[in-house]
């Protein structure tokens, strides 16, 4: 697996994402907004990030406020990686007042959830220390792997495999049915595809009998410690090593140091907190935002 740093995240992957998110809160319209703000008012408001963290998926947020206001006007003081303070602002946007109250929400919660899959890598990868490297997994919600995704990368970790057909790896139940390890790997071979082979092994025995059979990863699936060690001293010059299954900020740093080449946690993407966020408005009492975006 190839380390590669994080970059834009293209727009084509969550526009609709967002706009199904907008339609989600706009099923009967914004009833408090409409009877509340004047149609023509224009507001600025700022993003504050509610707590340090490491920022990401603004340009999504900024996505949910351009899709109510196209001329919406944008000043972004943060970019996604870039550590945030408490209560500092990120961003600030300007336009009518309706459609930026009407896209809070939506906006703070993308920008919320993947800053905190983006913090809690960056913990990740920091108390890794470049010893081995920080996977994400499949456990993802449906229809926003690309952006949970995007957010770990965002914290310095990557990506393992974003769809079934990105890799090989032969787990638990593949093995069950094909009949044993071996079984599994000769017909993963006999399929001809070029790819490295990963195999799920869940006892030193399975280990060895991947091993046998020449797999270019063996992945550690909830071993204990001793295992493990045991695990990657059996592979040394053999195959690579990632260690999955209970891989948390408390026992990381002795995973680590026994030295697999990669670390998997789910819980980057299905258990990482949402760092707080909050919008603050005020009147823009500025003549003129007829101009468009800015950048």
């Amino acid at each position: 697996m190839k380390v590669e740093p994080f970059g834009p995240l293209d727009p084509s992957l969550y526009r609709e994402i967002v706009r199904r998110a907008l339609a989600e809160d706009l099923r009967w319209g914004d009833i408090t907004t409409d009877a509340t703000v004047d149609a023509e008012q224009r507001a600025i408001g700022e993003v504050i990030a509610g707590a340090a963290c490491v920022l990401a998926g603004l340009e999504v947020a900024i996505e949910a406020f351009s899709q109510l206001d196209p001329h919406v006007r944008v000043e972004r003081h943060r970019v996604d990686g870039d550590r945030c303070g408490e209560g500092e602002c990120v961003a600030r946007v300007s336009g009518f007042a309706t459609a930026l109250l009407t896209a809070e929400r939506t906006a703070l919660n993308f920008v919320q959830r993947l800053s905190g899959t983006a913090t809690l890598t960056r913990r990740f990868v920091d108390l890794a220390d470049g010893r081995t490297i920080v996977l994400d997994t499949r456990k993802t919600t449906p229809t926003l792997r690309a952006l949970q995704k995007y957010a770990v990368r965002v914290g310095g970790g990557v990506n393992h495999r974003s769809a079934l057909g990105d890799g090989i790896l032969i787990k638990d139940n593949h093995i069950h049915l094909a009949g044993s390890i071996r079984d599994a790997v000769e017909r993963m071979r006999a399929a001809g595809h070029d790819m490295p082979i990963e195999v799920e092994t869940q006892s030193l025995a399975e280990v060895k009998e991947a091993l046998a059979v020449g797999v270019d990863i063996v992945l550690i699936d909830n071993m204990s410690l001793d295992d493990v060690r045991e695990a990657v001293r059996l592979t040394l010059g053999q195959a690579k090593v990632e260690v999955s299954g209970g891989v948390t900020l408390e026992h990381l740093d002795e995973i680590a140091s026994i030295g697999p080449e990669f670390v998997s946690a789910g819980a980057l993407t299905h258990s990482a907190p949402a760092t707080d966020f909050s919008f603050d408005v005020v009147v823009d009492s500025s003549p003129d935002l007829s101009a468009g975006p800015t950048e």
